[in-house]
């Protein structure tokens, strides 16, 4: 069975939605299948490696490195034995001639046969290679780095959130590629649960390959079909990455906490499949168990920054209550402890959802509650503690809003007269819609009058940030794309704020500073 893009295309239009025709309908067959997903816009690696490869959290001699084998992507099970043996090398060089390390470990049907190597004994801040063999195939090559070790005199890193597959390609993604820059941070939303929108090609690229989520399988083919995109492996192989995540990894505003036995029963298997399917150490124990991964985590950066991981949806309760939590109280002893005992370095928070206040207008409610805003008294209680502490230097980087906000962070946002304790960065989405710009341009103003710690906001564009981080000054470069349904969009600098060493709050370049915007404080 031959199909063609065109076909599909013409098809979908003719019946109002692509659900008629994308390739998981009845009839299809996996290969067939991936040929009709190809056609619509996913692309894969040679089999058995076709998502890719990656490494993450990267530390001073110690680097995880992943894959998946996954001949045929779209299946609901692979073809494969119940153990496989995978080879894997690293080296000092991208031939792969200078191996300094090397082993084998088994992928297992149970994990999805997805591999999780910790490798130890490397040299801190180093570049290195790696590549894995596997049923007489080798994968492309991966380069990731270790953290220094000494002090260092600047750290590059991006952030990227929230990549609805159907809302346009990854050239984000591909921006992020060839970026030089020592890790990634995704702040969460990598995959979304729900069924297919429709509207392609005159609303969306391409789209979801079935309904709603629920099962591992299906869980594994959501996460197969967004690796579809070759810039998000491109991604993946050119730097490690730190990962959190937000809702849409298991479903929309959800609680760690709530829910009954269904619930629970698809939030275990997002879980795994979101490890099966990321470069995440610690998330499963020695002896083959099933993961549960902990997010939540602090890693230093030559004695320059300080990162701090968070899990904001796993052990949070309902919001909007007196006593409501979105740490849980072991991660909020965690971070507390951690805050008192902060070395003298840049303190940046991976937080997948706003921190700061967020009114609609003067005198009006919180836009959103799914965020710190439903959780009022822990939001105080931690920036008290920041505040109390003495703790300097903090920056949050954020996602989830699919628009770009920079906030001065305040213990109490609404009394003008608490102290600045640091600044959020909330980044563009990589490709998930947002608000319209007439929206943006009626409300920017508003929120900016209503929010007197707003310094910026900007939603009519996407891409990720760049920070650049030094001894003296920390700066967060906006890149934005041109098109998101263009892949090789180009990416260009749309904005670029700094913050100080030692002194709290972010300033614009003045270089930037006459950049588009729908909301600007003077």
């Amino acid at each position: 069975m031959t199909l063609n893009r065109r076909d599909l295309l013409r098809a979908a239009g003719a019946a109002g939605a692509l659900g008629a025709v994308w390739p998981l309908s009845a009839g299809l067959s996996p290969a067939q299948a991936r040929e009709a997903a190809e056609a619509l816009g996913a692309d894969y690696d040679p089999a058995p490696f076709t998502l890719g490869v990656a490494s993450g959290d990267p530390q001073p001699s110690s680097v995880l490195l992943w894959t998946r084998l996954a001949p045929e992507p779209l299946a609901a099970e692979q073809d494969l034995p119940e153990i496989v043996e995978v080879r894997w090398t690293v080296a000092t060089d991208p031939a792969l001639r200078h191996v300094v390390a090397r082993g084998t470990v088994a992928a297992s049907a149970t994990l999805g046969h997805s591999v999780h190597v910790p490798v130890h004994g490397l040299t801190p801040g180093r570049t290195y290679w790696y590549a894995f063999k596997a049923l007489g195939r080798t994968s492309r090559v991966g380069r990731t780095r270790t953290a220094p070790s000494g002090q260092v005199s600047k750290v590059r890193f991006a952030a990227a959130n929230c990549q609805a597959f159907h809302d346009g390609f990854y050239a984000a993604h591909r921006g992020i590629a060839r970026e030089n820059v020592d890790f990634v941070v995704h702040l969460g939303d990598y995959i979304y649960e729900h069924g297919q929108v429709g509207g392609v090609p005159a609303d969306h690229v391409r789209d979801h390959e079935g309904g709603a989520v629920f099962t591992v399988a299906d869980y594994r083919r959501r996460h197969a079909l967004y690796k579809g995109d070759a810039s998000l492996r491109e991604a993946h192989a050119a730097h490690p990455w730190f990962l959190t995540w937000d809702d849409h990894e298991v479903v929309n505003d959800y609680s760690g906490t709530g829910g009954g036995a269904p619930f629970l029963q698809r939030r275990a298997a997002a879980y795994q499949a979101w490890y099966e399917n990321m470069p995440h150490r610690d998330g499963a124990s020695g002896d083959g168990a099933l993961p549960d991964p902990v997010i939540h985590r602090r890693r230093g950066w030559g004695g320059l920054l300080e990162l701090t991981v968070l899990d904001l949806r796993s052990y949070r309760s309902a919001q909007n209550l007196k006593d409501g939590t979105i740490l849980g109280a072991e991660q909020k002893a965690w971070l507390k402890q951690g805050i008192s005992q902060a070395p003298d370095a840049w303190h940046v928070w991976a937080n997948s959802i706003m921190l700061s206040q967020l009114r609609g207008r003067p005198g009006g409610s919180y836009t959103f509650t799914d965020q710190w805003d439903g959780f009022l008294a822990e939001r105080r209680e931690v920036l008290g503690h920041v505040h109390s502490s003495g703790l300097e230097d903090l920056v949050v980087v954020t996602g989830d809003w699919h628009s770009a906000f920079v906030d001065d962070l305040r213990p109490d946002f609404d009394d003008t007269s608490s102290p600045v304790v640091g600044t959020e960065f909330t980044a563009h989405s990589v490709t998930s819609g947002a608000y319209s710009a007439s929206w943006n341009a009626t409300n920017g103003p508003l929120m900016g009058a209503a929010n007197p710690h707003l310094k910026y906001f900007e939603g009519n564009r996407y891409g990720y940030d760049v920070y650049e981080v030094t001894p003296e000054r920390f700066s967060a470069h906006m890149r934005v794309i041109g098109d998101r349904r263009d892949p090789a969009s180009p990416v260009t600098t749309l904005t670029t704020f700094h913050v100080d060493r030692g002194k709290a709050g972010s300033y614009e370049d003045p270089a930037t500073k006459n950049s588009p915007a729908q909301y600007r404080r003077d």
